[in-house]
């Protein structure tokens, strides 16, 4: 009887020392490791305090950018006038068939054109190639679909696509096809809509923007 209770108590013993080598190998987990088992616990990585602090530095002007100067800033402002001078003059040349060259987009072309030109939206091949694309899907669009909120939540969404797609992405063309929907003095051009106004005036845009960008280089004050 001795020896069964010596026994038990060894046995019992060597339990209770295994249980606690067990527990104290837990500390030893890679960090790592219990990080990710939490994240993925959680669905989201522990953030501390400061991270969750809004980004104030986005609403303030870009850091290191130095201030524009006053020729920087003339000469971009004078070929947007120019250009829609001599867009208007064309527009009264125009006036009997019934078509403005005139259109809102343009006027964010010039914005793109002649404030930011080496941006990937002033690209020419950018410019054209959505300017066509976005045109050709708003006549479509309108020719399947006719006016009202279906063709122009389909004509936006697939322009967007056709310029990602193509990897010429140029903002001022997505509002190409909304123009074409709603404007009912332009449905008479059907697909000649592509060609014109946008990719004709954006022609006379490019020519301008050479002329803006040269004195921008060459005559500074």
């Amino acid at each position: 009887m001795a020896a069964f209770s010596s026994s038990c108590s060894s046995y019992i013993s060597s339990l209770l020392k295994t249980r606690h080598a067990v527990r104290f190998q837990f500390p030893s987990i890679d960090p790592g490791i219990r990080e990710r088992r939490r994240t993925f616990s959680y669905g989201v990585k522990a953030s501390s305090a400061g991270n969750l602090a809004p980004n104030w530095d986005a609403l303030k002007p870009e850091q290191g950018s130095k201030a524009p100067s006053l020729s920087d800033i003339l000469w971009p402002s004078a070929g947007a006038f120019a250009a829609m001078a001599v867009l208007g003059k064309m527009d009264q040349v125009l006036a009997t068939k019934g078509v403005s060259m005139t259109i809102a987009p343009l006027g964010a072309v010039c914005a793109v054109l002649f404030a930011t030109p080496s941006t990937p939206g002033a690209r020419k091949y950018n410019m054209f190639m959505a300017q066509m694309g976005c045109a050709a899907i708003g006549v479509l669009a309108f020719s399947i679909l006719g006016p009202g909120w279906l063709a122009r939540s389909t004509a936006l969404s697939a322009s967007i696509a056709f310029m990602i797609y193509f990897r010429a992405i140029h903002p001022p063309a997505a509002s190409l096809p909304l123009l074409f929907i709603d404007g009912a003095k332009l449905h008479h051009l059907k697909f000649w809509y592509i060609l014109f106004p946008g990719a004709a005036g954006c022609l006379l845009l490019c020519l301008i923007q050479e002329v803006v960008c040269y004195l921008k280089d060459n005559v500074k004050f």
